[in-house]
């Protein structure tokens, strides 16, 4: 099996140090660069496509946010923000820049690698209820930013019903219980979804259902 790629972003060297050698000691992963900017994060994942970039978002040149969006719009590489507040204003703006989901800078080493391997997956970080909570403190807005209609144009009702549960943070097999139906149905529908809506992952499922309206933040 391939060894995952990892490239670590952060403004620190201390702390690009402590996860690159964290990264370098995990069994079937290993890091191909460190960044002090996020130009140089932009410059190296060009470079380098690592499966998995490790991005702070307060960096100099170019913050995190800025990286991801680049790193996003050019590839196919997956971005895991690492930020040290819980309710960090600028990670929802990450998410929708293209991130597959953040984790808190002090994470137990072996939360933040089982992350990685699950952004490398495919999968996405939401289920955390500090993240549901997050998304739906930067989303509140008066009104959709984008029309349901078109946005959702050619989405059945079910597709629908499992695109609201993702956005309130279930997994497959909560959702599968709630629907009443069976796991492979629900990765069905959601993978439906992804190609419908054009989405990287979990996490962009979660931007549409909110700014489409789908779904509202909860007070």
């Amino acid at each position: 099996m391939t060894d995952i790629r990892v490239l670590v972003a952060d403004d620190q060297a201390l702390v690009r140090g402590s996860f690159r050698l964290l990264v370098d000691t995990a069994p079937g992963m290993v890091a191909v660069g460190e960044a002090g900017t996020g130009a140089e994060a932009v410059e190296l994942a060009a470079r380098e496509r690592p499966d998995v970039v490790l991005m702070d978002v307060r960096m100099p040149e170019m913050d995190g946010i800025e990286a991801t969006r680049r790193i996003c719009a050019a590839s196919d590489v997956r971005v895991l923000i690492l930020t040290t507040f819980d309710l960090d204003a600028y990670v929802y703006a990450a998410l929708r820049a293209g991130a597959s989901g953040f984790l808190l800078k002090d994470t137990p080493p072996a939360d933040l690698l089982a992350a990685v391997r699950v952004v490398a997956a495919g999968e996405a970080l939401l289920a955390p209820a500090v993240t549901r909570r997050l998304i739906a403190e930067f989303v509140r807005r008066p009104e959709p930013s984008r029309p349901v209609a078109r946005e959702l144009d050619g989405v059945t009702p079910r597709e629908l019903e499992v695109l609201e549960l993702v956005a309130r943070g279930l997994s497959n097999t909560e959702i599968a219980d709630h629907l009443r139906l069976s796991l492979a149905t629900v990765k069905t529908h959601i993978g439906h979804l992804l190609a419908k809506l054009h989405a990287r992952d979990r996490a962009q499922l979660v931007i549409v259902a909110y700014e489409t309206g789908v779904v509202r933040p909860r007070s």
